[in-house]
């Protein structure tokens, strides 16, 4: 995820609790909708597509973080 800001992720990883929180569960949903797209976990697709939208909620979310931490660093 938002692999051009390794550094700032990194920082942020260790310094911001819910960053971290928000990277991890996004990880976590990431992996989740792989394993159901390889049909290594039964979803119907109503739930697959419920696990995108969260998952595409939380990328938001940490990009507004991150961007947020770029501004302050300036």
């Amino acid at each position: 995820m938002l692999h051009e800001y390794k550094n700032e992720i990194h920082d942020l990883k260790q310094s911001n609790v819910h960053f971290a929180k928000v990277f991890e569960k996004h990880n976590a949903l990431d992996q989740r909708i792989e394993d159901a797209e390889a049909n290594r976990v039964i979803l119907t697709d109503v739930e697959l597509e419920t696990l995108k939208k969260e998952k595409l909620l939380l990328k938001d979310e940490a990009y507004k973080m991150i961007l947020d931490y770029k501004k302050e660093q300036a």
